[in-house]
């Protein structure tokens, strides 16, 4: 694997970070209506710090990306900011790509104020947030489509 640039993402990412997450095994089964028609649109990129891993060495391949939610009460002042979407391609897992993200995010969460970024996380993913330094804090009780109790974590960024 080339090295991995992480960048801004851009409206003209929309397409390829929305077949990244319909096409996620870790939304395969009961978890498949979480992303059944899911879009990361433009303006969603355009509005929110949206940041990829891709391949540095030309072609632009999208490895993962994050977004997040720092537009909320508080941030600036130490509050909390929120991991919105976190995502890391099938062929990409085990190779140090999500840490290397959850590092660029905790940074980026820092220097826009925030003292810690919360994550509803999917169910299978909490072990990897665990191990990549959040600490779990509760469930988020199902609700609306999701029909399964989601661990809530936090990283502190401060």
């Amino acid at each position: 694997m080339s090295d991995i640039t992480i960048r801004r993402a851009t409206a003209d990412d929309s397409r390829r970070l929305t077949r990244l997450v319909r096409g996620s095994r870790a939304y395969r089964g009961d978890y498949a209506a979480m992303v059944e028609g899911y879009q990361v649109g433009g303006s969603y990129i355009e509005h929110h710090p949206v940041f990829v891993a891709a391949d540095g060495g030309g072609d632009g391949k999208v490895f993962g990306f994050y977004a997040l939610l720092v537009d909320g009460v508080g941030v600036a002042a130490g509050g909390e900011a929120e991991l919105d979407l976190a995502f890391v391609a099938d062929e990409a897992q085990g190779l140090g790509i999500g840490r290397l993200l959850m590092e660029h995010m905790a940074g980026q969460a820092r220097a826009a104020g925030a003292g810690s970024v919360k994550v509803v996380a999917h169910p299978p993913a909490e072990e990897f947030y665990l191990r990549t330094g959040a600490v779990r804090t509760g469930t988020v009780p199902p609700s609306g489509s999701v029909h399964w109790e989601r661990p809530e974590l936090r990283y502190d960024v401060a």
